[in-house]
């Protein structure tokens, strides 16, 4: 939109630093900061996921379309990390607070996968759907579980899996934590055209920004 037609608004209350930075140099032209105060949002005692920003944990598995079971297993290996007695996150208002289950969301682009995972985490009490069903929402993390082994295994192509407004409305939902769980072969997808390049290019970008994880704590996210 041109400047003279609407009005940016360049603060964001809800996102830390971290996750402020990608949201801004992928879909703002790098004009979004965090309002003071945002600094404060972190996590802690969660095991594997304190402080404050992007997380990848890639989960190896092959010829997964629509759902992947691997990736239920280590999303439900994240969410009891994170819901384990201790755990806090701090809000920059009203200071730290236990984390419960209705501060976390998994998010993931297809039904047949949400379906899945509501199978397995039921009981946990945390919120699971589609991308859309959150837009406008918040969260202190979301967990964003991408279920297809590679490009070429994705219902509906590169254009829906990698589409960058789903990444953005899912991963700028979290005020401390986006905890992206996916295929390493989706950040190698064997693009065609300068779109297909675009397309993945978010996705390869969060890669590079998101803080490493204990080489422990991710044999045992992904071990099964």
């Amino acid at each position: 939109m041109p400047p003279e037609r609407g009005i940016f608004l360049p603060d964001t209350w809800r996102l830390p630093l971290a996750i402020c930075d990608f949201t801004s140099e992928l879909f703002y032209e790098r004009r979004l900061r965090p309002a003071t105060g945002m600094e404060r949002q972190r996590l802690s005692g969660t095991a594997g996921f304190d402080g404050a920003g992007l997380w990848c944990v890639e989960v190896e598995h092959d010829g997964n379309q629509n759902w992947s079971a691997e990736e239920v297993e280590t999303v439900s290996e994240i969410i009891r990390r994170l819901l384990r007695p201790g755990a806090t996150w701090t809000h920059y208002q009203h200071g730290p607070r236990p984390l419960s289950a209705t501060d976390v969301v998994v998010v993931a682009p297809y039904n047949a996968h949400v379906n899945r995972l509501h199978e397995a985490l039921n009981a946990s009490g945390v919120e699971i759907g589609t991308v859309d069903r959150f837009q406008g929402q918040d969260r202190a993390v979301v967990i964003y579980s991408i279920a297809a082994s590679s490009a070429e295994d994705a219902p509906r192509g590169m254009e829906f899996l990698y589409r960058p407004n789903r990444l953005n409305v899912a991963t700028s939902r979290a005020r401390c934590a986006a905890i992206l769980v996916a295929s390493r072969r989706l950040f190698e997808p064997e693009c065609r055209t300068p779109h297909q390049m675009r397309l993945a290019n978010a996705l390869c970008r969060f890669r590079e920004l998101c803080r490493p994880l204990d080489p422990v704590v991710l044999l045992e996210l992904t071990s099964g």
